[in-house]
């Protein structure tokens, strides 16, 4: 569910899906409904065909939040930068 399985194709594994989440906002505040909609024109412009359901997506926010690299601030997502490994 995470990383691409045998049921689980790869363009929609949630890392993959997150990470389609980080390209399609470009990292820029935006409200989670922006996002959604980001994501799906993005995902439409790479030719990625399997359907997201928005729990889906909805997932791979909380996949980004546990990795650290998102919160909510008055109804916005910010991204945070890529920490360095000390």
């Amino acid at each position: 569910m995470i990383v691409p399985t045998k049921g689980v194709a790869p363009q929609r594994a949630l890392l993959a899906v997150a990470a389609q989440v980080v390209l399609a906002t470009d990292r820029q505040p935006v409200t989670v409904n922006q996002a959604w909609r980001r994501l799906l024109a993005w995902r439409e412009e790479n030719k990625h065909k399997a359907p997201i359901p928005f729990w889906w997506f909805a997932l791979a926010l909380d996949l980004l939040y546990a990795m650290d690299l998102v919160e909510l601030e008055r109804d916005v997502l910010i991204f945070r930068a890529r920490r360095n490994a000390a």
